[in-house]
């Protein structure tokens, strides 16, 4: 896995930049889509004209470089379900943390910046 920006950003090239993975994501509300995606998920991917290095961060499930190659946390979200993770775990991939560390620094109100 890649390391982490400190931020994303999305701008109109970032979006342009993620659109067929975000499209991708947002197909997989389908009960449908998810079945088609959990029988081929190399071939849904191509269906919906990812890079290859966008199709390569799904299949490996590089949460990190997905969204330095455009995705968006809230469409990333639903593959992230597919998998049964939680938006802790998501926190925690994005911050170094554990799922747990993650859910317990929002409790204590969150990381601290200075």
């Amino acid at each position: 896995m890649t390391k982490a920006q400190d931020n994303y950003v999305l701008d109109i090239r970032q979006n342009r930049r993620g659109y067929a993975l975000n499209k991708m994501f947002g197909s997989l509300t389908s009960a449908a889509n998810r079945e088609r995606f959990a029988a081929d998920e190399a071939g849904y991917c191509d269906e919906h004209g990812l890079t290859p290095e966008q199709k390569a961060s799904v299949l490996e499930r590089d949460w990190i470089r997905m969204h330095d190659l455009g995705a968006s946390i809230f469409y990333s979200f639903k593959l992230a379900m597919i998998d049964k993770k939680s938006m802790q775990y998501l926190g925690g991939v994005f911050t170094g943390m554990t799922a747990e560390e993650f859910a317990e620094a929002l409790k204590a109100g969150g990381r601290k910046c200075g």
